[in-house]
């Protein structure tokens, strides 16, 4: 029993790549519907949702409080479905909420930009340099979307558990080598990561259902049990407290809440 999240960039036989792993192990591979559920929740179109990953974040800045919203619910459609386990997720920014789980293999997948630029051509029937210049703009794009919205660099290495370069290795080889990876103990899933993972996917679950109402709301978790710290008045403390209540009802697994409200602090 495994996790892997496969980073990559357009037509760096990435998909090639989680898709046979997939089927070598009989695991599910998810991408496009992570990005489908949050569509859903932040009640936009998927292919509005699709075109602020791949152009920038800018769409999300017309919403309120639009990019923790995002994150919320990316996060927490992300982690639900990993924490069934036995899982190929390859696509954006699965490396970035999974840090604290060891036993997750997170593999970065590379490939020679003039192979890149071939296979575009191929595929859109446009001259080399006009897919040079597709290729060289989305990868700036998915770096800044990671930047702007993560806070974090997609080309860090330090990221990443493996990073393979498909050029004089292919596809399947690269498939083999992950594949000799995951028999490595720690790789494999025990009671213990399972719990912890399913801790954050509850964490995760709560936090998208204040996120709303209390954008900067921070939730932690263990065993069913939930700690939500909020911004608010202490004045306005009880009422704060029931609404929390109230919106946390709606999450599955929740069996105890602690609400804490953190007052505004107004700087001179």
């Amino acid at each position: 029993m495994s996790i892997i999240t496969i980073s990559r960039g357009s037509y760096s036989r990435g998909k090639e790549v989680a898709e046979k792993l997939a089927r070598a192990l009989n695991y599910q591979c998810l991408s496009r519907e992570i990005i489908l559920e949050a569509s859903e929740q932040f009640n936009i179109p998927e292919l509005k949702l699709i075109r602020a990953i791949h152009d920038a974040p800018t769409i999300l800045d017309r919403f309120t409080s639009g990019k923790e919203r995002f994150i919320a619910f990316f996060r927490a459609s992300l982690l639900t479905h990993l924490k069934q386990d036995n899982v190929v997720f390859h696509g954006l920014g699965s490396h970035f909420f999974l840090q604290q789980f060891p036993h997750v293999l997170k593999i970065r997948i590379s490939a020679n930009l003039e192979d890149r630029v071939r296979e575009e051509m191929i595929r859109e029937k446009i001259p080399a340099d006009e897919a040079r210049m597709i290729l060289v703009n989305d990868d700036a794009e998915r770096r800044r979307w990671g930047l702007q919205i993560f806070g974090q660099d997609s080309w860090n290495p330090q990221l990443y558990d493996m990073i393979l370069h498909i050029g004089n290795m292919n596809v399947d080889q690269a498939v083999s080598i992950i594949l000799h990876a995951l028999a490595q103990p720690c790789f494999k899933s025990t009671p213990e990561s399972c719990r912890m993972l399913a801790d954050e996917a509850l964490a995760a679950q709560v936090e998208a259902a204040l996120v709303k109402a209390y954008p900067k709301v921070v939730v932690d978790s263990a065993n069913g049990e939930v700690f939500v710290n909020v911004r608010g008045s202490r004045a306005d403390e009880h009422n704060i407290c029931n609404k929390v209540r109230q919106l946390v009802a709606k999450v599955d697994g929740v069996e105890k809440i602690e609400v804490n409200v953190v007052p505004f602090v107004v700087e001179d």
